[in-house]
């Protein structure tokens, strides 16, 4: 086994200025195949990236997994939580462009990177222009109002129920037409691919139906007495506004 030499002047006691022979070539042939393992990897990708440029799944496959860990690592560090999101959007980017891309491994994970922190500075000036959240207790949330009228929505829900079961009482042939031209909002042409009719025949038929429906609400407002089960005003606007 080598002996250490002298230390050099000036150097605390005990410390060895260098490594004797056989030390030396040690370290040398250490080092030697750590670069060579090194170039070996580097090969091997620079390999798979002209395969993911000639359309290879695979290839770009082995390219993400060696590139993903550490892109993430490195958003963690610029976006915090959002890395993940932020590097999905990277990766589409990548993909799309991937055809104009021209280099080695090493530019492709500098390209990549680039486009990483691009789209994470753009993150970061989209949050900054945010408002901050307002923290409001769990409990508060109950007795906000809500953006709607309640009580004018169970009245339009009455209205559509009541002009449907009118419908319902139609011929089949006009119930359809109806349903599909008034409440679906087909034109005659498509309501009439859908029934297997000519467009006319849906216009005719639709046309009949609401003409029904007019008539038997006209009815029940002159004749109270007489009145279709669940028939209303509101039934009667909502009819208006289907024709």
């Amino acid at each position: 086994m080598g002996q250490w030499t002298d230390a050099p002047a000036g150097a605390p006691a005990g410390f060895p200025a260098r490594l004797g022979a056989t030390e030396r070539a040690g370290d040398m042939a250490t080092a030697g195949a750590g670069d060579m393992a090194a170039e070996v990897a580097e090969a091997v990708m620079d390999g798979a990236l002209r395969r993911a440029l000639g359309g290879d799944p695979d290839a770009f496959r082995t390219l993400y997994r060696d590139i993903q860990p550490r892109l993430l690592r490195y958003l963690h560090a610029l976006a915090g939580d959002d890395a993940e999101d932020i590097a999905a959007e990277t990766w589409l980017q990548v993909t799309r462009d991937l055809p104009r891309f021209a280099g080695t491994y090493d530019g492709f994970r500098g390209w990549t990177a680039t486009i990483a922190r691009h789209r994470a500075l753009d993150h970061r000036r989209r949050a900054a222009r945010r408002p901050p959240p307002v923290l409001v207790p769990a409990e508060d949330l109950a007795g906000l109002p809500a953006t709607d009228d309640t009580a004018q929505h169970a009245l339009d829900h009455l209205a559509t129920n009541t002009a449907l079961a009118l419908i319902a009482t139609l011929p089949p042939d006009q119930a359809e037409a109806v349903l599909l031209r008034a409440v679906v909002g087909l034109d005659a042409r498509t309501a009439g691919q859908v029934l297997g009719k000519r467009a006319g025949a849906v216009r005719t038929a639709a046309h009949r139906g609401l003409t029904t429906l007019a008539r038997q609400l006209e009815e029940a407002g002159q004749h109270p007495g007489v009145q279709h089960p669940g028939v209303t005003r509101m039934a009667d606007l909502a009819l208006k506004d289907m024709r």
